[in-house]
Protein backbone atom coordinates (compact mmCIF):
# COMPACT_ATOMS: atom_id res chain seq x y z
CA UNK A 1 0.00 0.00 0.00
CA UNK A 2 1.56 3.36 -1.41
CA UNK A 3 1.37 6.09 1.90
CA UNK A 4 1.67 9.60 1.39
CA UNK A 5 2.71 12.03 4.27
CA UNK A 6 0.91 15.65 4.55
CA UNK A 7 2.11 17.32 7.63
CA UNK A 8 3.75 20.98 8.20
CA UNK A 9 5.67 19.56 10.75
CA UNK A 10 9.04 17.62 9.94
CA UNK A 11 9.46 15.73 13.06
CA UNK A 12 5.83 14.60 12.56
CA UNK A 13 6.47 12.90 9.14
CA UNK A 14 10.00 11.86 10.08
CA UNK A 15 7.90 9.90 13.23
CA UNK A 16 5.60 8.40 10.31
CA UNK A 17 7.97 7.41 7.80
CA UNK A 18 10.05 5.55 10.61
CA UNK A 19 6.74 3.71 11.61
CA UNK A 20 5.66 3.01 8.15
CA UNK A 21 9.32 1.83 7.16
CA UNK A 22 9.12 -1.00 9.53
CA UNK A 23 6.12 -2.47 7.90
CA UNK A 24 6.91 -4.63 4.73
CA UNK A 25 3.33 -4.06 3.03
CA UNK A 26 3.84 -0.34 3.81
CA UNK A 27 5.74 2.28 1.36
CA UNK A 28 6.01 6.22 1.92
CA UNK A 29 5.57 7.42 -2.16
CA UNK A 30 5.90 10.56 -1.11
CA UNK A 31 5.98 13.47 1.64
CA UNK A 32 4.46 17.19 2.04
CA UNK A 33 4.27 19.94 4.08
CA UNK A 34 1.46 21.94 2.62
CA UNK A 35 -1.37 22.39 0.33
CA UNK A 36 0.93 23.52 -3.02
CA UNK A 37 2.79 20.61 -3.47
CA UNK A 38 -0.54 18.07 -1.98
CA UNK A 39 -2.54 18.28 -5.01
CA UNK A 40 0.46 17.76 -7.09
CA UNK A 41 1.97 14.61 -5.30
CA UNK A 42 -1.35 13.13 -5.17
CA UNK A 43 -0.65 13.06 -8.86
CA UNK A 44 2.66 12.02 -9.82
CA UNK A 45 2.91 9.77 -6.40
CA UNK A 46 -0.34 8.22 -6.93
CA UNK A 47 -0.86 7.15 -3.46
CA UNK A 48 -3.30 4.57 -2.12
CA UNK A 49 -3.62 6.27 1.20
CA UNK A 50 -2.89 9.64 2.61
CA UNK A 51 -2.13 10.51 5.84
CA UNK A 52 -3.69 14.48 6.17
CA UNK A 53 -3.02 16.85 8.78
CA UNK A 54 -6.47 18.14 9.41
CA UNK A 55 -4.98 21.50 10.27
CA UNK A 56 -2.48 21.57 7.36
CA UNK A 57 -0.91 24.60 6.49
CA UNK A 58 -2.98 26.46 3.82
CA UNK A 59 -5.52 24.34 3.57
CA UNK A 60 -9.53 23.94 4.82
CA UNK A 61 -9.00 19.88 4.21
CA UNK A 62 -12.42 19.39 4.21
CA UNK A 63 -13.02 21.64 0.74
CA UNK A 64 -10.39 19.34 -0.81
CA UNK A 65 -11.16 15.73 -0.09
CA UNK A 66 -13.20 15.79 -3.21
CA UNK A 67 -10.29 17.07 -4.97
CA UNK A 68 -8.25 14.36 -4.00
CA UNK A 69 -10.28 11.82 -4.35
CA UNK A 70 -11.36 13.19 -8.30
CA UNK A 71 -7.28 13.10 -8.47
CA UNK A 72 -6.68 9.17 -7.64
CA UNK A 73 -10.22 7.53 -7.81
CA UNK A 74 -10.36 4.87 -5.08
CA UNK A 75 -8.21 6.86 -2.70
CA UNK A 76 -8.13 6.79 0.97
CA UNK A 77 -7.64 9.43 3.63
CA UNK A 78 -6.99 8.98 7.15
CA UNK A 79 -7.12 12.71 9.27
CA UNK A 80 -4.17 12.78 11.90
CA UNK A 81 -4.62 15.64 14.34
CA UNK A 82 -3.45 16.24 17.70
CA UNK A 83 -6.90 17.58 18.08
CA UNK A 84 -8.92 14.73 19.36
CA UNK A 85 -12.19 16.33 18.59
CA UNK A 86 -11.52 17.24 15.35
CA UNK A 87 -12.64 13.55 14.74
CA UNK A 88 -15.89 14.26 14.14
CA UNK A 89 -15.59 17.27 12.19
CA UNK A 90 -13.04 14.80 9.84
CA UNK A 91 -15.28 11.64 9.26
CA UNK A 92 -18.35 14.10 8.46
CA UNK A 93 -16.29 15.74 6.02
CA UNK A 94 -15.30 12.51 4.45
CA UNK A 95 -11.96 10.91 6.06
CA UNK A 96 -11.87 7.28 6.24
CA UNK A 97 -10.66 7.21 9.11
CA UNK A 98 -9.43 9.45 11.96
CA UNK A 99 -5.88 9.39 14.30
CA UNK A 100 -5.21 10.97 16.59
CA UNK A 101 -1.72 12.31 16.71
CA UNK A 102 -1.73 11.21 20.47
CA UNK A 103 -2.56 7.66 20.24
CA UNK A 104 -0.16 4.35 20.43
CA UNK A 105 1.07 3.87 16.99
CA UNK A 106 -0.35 0.83 17.06
CA UNK A 107 -3.69 2.60 16.20
CA UNK A 108 -2.54 4.34 12.91
CA UNK A 109 -1.36 0.75 11.53
CA UNK A 110 -5.15 -0.72 12.73
CA UNK A 111 -6.38 2.07 10.96
CA UNK A 112 -4.18 1.82 7.70
CA UNK A 113 -5.00 -1.68 7.52
CA UNK A 114 -8.59 -1.41 8.07
CA UNK A 115 -8.76 0.00 4.76
CA UNK A 116 -7.38 -3.44 3.13
CA UNK A 117 -10.32 -4.24 1.39
CA UNK A 118 -11.12 -0.58 0.26
CA UNK A 119 -7.73 0.05 -1.14
CA UNK A 120 -7.55 0.26 -5.05
CA UNK A 121 -6.68 -2.82 -7.18
CA UNK A 122 -3.35 -2.26 -9.36
CA UNK A 123 -5.82 -1.36 -12.46
CA UNK A 124 -7.64 1.36 -10.60
CA UNK A 125 -4.24 2.94 -9.42
CA UNK A 126 -3.44 3.97 -13.19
Amino acid sequence: MRVLLADDQAEIRSGLRLLLDQESDLEVSGEVSAIDGLLALTREARPDVILLDWELAGLRVAEHLPILRALRPGLRIIALSGRPESRQAALISGADAFVSKGDHPEHLLTALRGLGGKVPSPQERG
